[in-house]
């Protein structure tokens, strides 16, 4: 009998909707492989309707849920497991993707200790391996070559990478700086001779280690997709500049809802397939007793992201024997149903470029404490002024000088978010931009001070944190943030005040200004918002922003109002204009509430979508219903009585 041809499995730029697996083995597995079986890993498949699965084959420990002949296997194993998830998972159509943890590997590292980073005393890492050296050729591409060749596994997406990797002090490091510097000492602290050209010695050593391996694997079979968990994301905001077939992250499993928000805008103009993973539980850090997320807190979440045009996966643990907790995947079937209903008109999607909120490579990493990761406060401004315009409806993107730079004119507005370092060139550039026709806003002192000539504005002593209270029609808010004095020269029109105590008939300073630059125009704020927005949120910072940004940037494709607690994506599909609203209510950002199950609707929401011309059509997706609209001086107006999660207007 003639063996059954098995079904074609999609490539990760063809995915939407995966599952990902992980439980980071260690010296105490001894039964790896007793309670997985086959039906195990159909009935994830018949429930969830993948069109991948990412499962655990080496976790940040360094210990192998697969029978390696590499040595570093788990102690036991009463089956191969990751034999029957490739079989079944082969059989059914379904790409396999492994957990590979690169960076982090804690045995590596017992086993050979020259393999590790040395950090500023000497001292070796016990639990991060060093790019500059021979980890990557002695284990991570022979260990993935076997993989492939023994599994025939779809890809891998690699854990531990970017996120993981620390300033080294080896003698490869220390040799190179020398020769880059002239300087014969690492440098320990930021204020230290160097530390800049350390750290982006640091960057660019893993970049060589990325592009390797990548290279080296697709050497060995081109079909083989990789990625590198948070490179050229948040974590590592440049271009793609090696040959990963898809980029990816996991945001973190508190404050979910705005994790995704920033996280997946930074994926979007990467140029490569992208998808975000959540977390399917939630607890605070070393707990250890995690409590599973509930179907409208993840279908909130997973809203977020396909309003983006991204893919989307959700992250459950293994068992110490690289079984399932069975009973979770009830939550995933139902999550599943909610994104493949959505799935026609969101995944790909393009953005309509609406405001551009630049986060600046040149600053990022000239204030990081890690070498690439953000971890210490360094995205809250951002952050913060991102939550604001998204809490005020307007359409955000966030891009970086890459995405920018020749083609700032595709954007209507331009914010730069309270960054103290612009490169000259770029700086040009933006001028430029506003000179032409532009809006250009700058948040807080620091961005403001790089263009107080084309503001108009001369600044008085030193800019300073202290108490004060901004205004905004007729209701002020306390703000206890950096702020400076200036003075308006000619051209240059005051916009709300900031007074020095909780009352407006004392006296008080400028808050913001706007001047005419050429065909365009410049504004800046004179204190910090974002930091504020996020650490002492109030309803008068946001609408203050919010009415800055409308004297800029007056007719946005799409107005929507009725509620706060409303997300505005403009994109379009196959020719379509599409206008995403997601319901952000609820207590997703409550870090002692880690599952919750109510999500108040939204609503009545009028809207209002300038398109031109009269359109055909007018359609809310999913369901193909037809709502209520008129037509009037170029612009589609409906009301939306209610707004459970997300909802897509589709203008044709």
């Amino acid at each position: 009998m003639r063996k059954q041809s098995r079904p074609r499995r999609l490539t990760r730029a063809e995915s939407f909707l995966g599952i990902h697996f992980d439980c980071h083995m260690s010296e105490q597995c001894t039964e790896v492989g007793r309670h997985v079986t086959p039906r195990m890993v159909e009935r994830i498949i018949d429930l969830v309707r993948p069109d991948y699965v990412q499962c655990d084959c080496k976790g940040h420990r360094g210990i192998t849920s697969y029978p390696t002949r590499l040595g570093n296997a788990a102690p036991g194993f009463v089956r191969d497991q990751l034999r029957i998830w490739r079989e079944v998972t082969a059989r059914r159509g379904v790409a396999l993707y492994m957990h590979y943890s690169g960076v982090w590997d804690n045995e590596a590292i017992a086993q050979h200790p020259s393999w590790a980073r040395r950090d500023e005393k000497g001292r070796r890492d016990k639990r991060i391996t060093s790019v500059f050296g021979p980890y990557v050729d002695r284990l991570l591409i022979p260990q993935l070559k076997e993989l492939i060749d023994g599994y025939d596994i779809d890809g891998v997406w690699v854990d531990g990478e970017c996120w993981a990797t620390e300033r080294d002090y080896c003698a490869e490091a220390l040799a190179e700086f020398r020769r880059r510097t002239g300087l014969r000492k690492l440098p320990a602290k930021p204020e230290d001779p160097g530390w800049l050209e350390f750290s982006e010695l640091c960057r660019e050593a893993f970049r060589l280690y990325l592009d390797h391996y990548v290279s080296a694997l697709h050497r060995h079979n081109p079909a083989f997709q990789i990625a590198s968990n948070w490179a050229y994301s948040s974590h590592m905001p440049e271009p793609v500049e090696t040959d990963v077939d898809f980029i990816s992250g996991d945001y973190s499993m508190q404050n979910s809802v705005n994790a995704a928000r920033l996280e997946g805008r930074c994926l979007v103009r990467q140029g490569k397939p992208w998808d975000l993973m959540a977390w399917a539980f939630a607890e605070k850090w070393g707990e250890g007793c995690k409590s599973t997320k509930t179907v409208p807190q993840l279908q909130q979440e997973a809203a977020i992201v396909l309003a983006l045009g991204g893919g989307f996966q959700a992250y459950f643990k293994q068992k110490r024997d690289g079984s399932i907790y069975d009973w979770e995947m009830r939550l995933m079937a139902e999550v599943a149903k909610f994104c493949r209903a959505r799935q026609p008109f969101c995944h790909r999607a393009e953005p309509v470029p609406q405001v551009a909120l630049l986060y600046s490579r040149a600053a990022y990493y000239r204030k990081a404490k890690k070498v690439f990761s953000p971890w210490a406060g360094e995205l809250v401004p951002m952050t913060g002024v991102l939550r604001s315009l998204l809490e005020s409806q307007f359409s955000v993107e966030i891009v970086m000088e890459h995405h920018l730079a020749g083609r700032m004119s595709d954007w209507p507005l331009i914010v730069v978010p309270e960054w103290g370092y612009l490169e000259p060139a770029f700086r040009r550039e933006l001028v430029a931009y506003a000179r032409g026709g532009g809006s250009l806003l700058l948040i807080g002192p620091e961005a403001a001070a790089m263009f107080r000539k084309e503001l108009r504005v001369r600044f008085l002593g030193k800019a300073e944190t202290k108490p004060q209270w901004l205004e905004h029609a007729g209701w002020l808010c306390g703000m206890k943030t950096l702020s400076q004095r200036v003075r308006l020269g000619r051209g240059a029109k005051a916009f709300g005040r900031l007074f020095a105590d909780n009352d407006p008939k004392g006296p008080s300073e400028v808050a913001a200004s706007i001047a005419p630059l050429g065909k365009g125009k410049i504004a800046a704020t004179y204190l910090n918002l974002g930091e504020r927005y996020v650490n002492g949120r109030t309803a008068t910072a946001r609408d203050f922003l919010a009415a800055l940004v409308r004297e800029l940037f007056p007719l946005p494709i799409a107005e929507v109002a009725g509620s706060n607690s409303v997300d505005v994506q403009v994109s379009r599909k196959d020719g379509r204009l599409m206008v995403n609203l997601v319901n952000t209510a609820g207590p997703h950002a409550d870090g002692n509430t880690y599952a919750f199950d109510d999500i108040p609707p939204v609503g009545p929401l009028d809207i209002l979508i300038r398109t031109g011309r009269r359109p055909r059509r007018v359609s809310l997706e999913p369901g193909g219903r037809r709502p209520r609209w008129t037509f009037a001086q170029g612009a589609v107006t409906l009301t939306l009585p209610r707004l459970e999660v997300h909802d897509i207007i589709i203008v044709e």
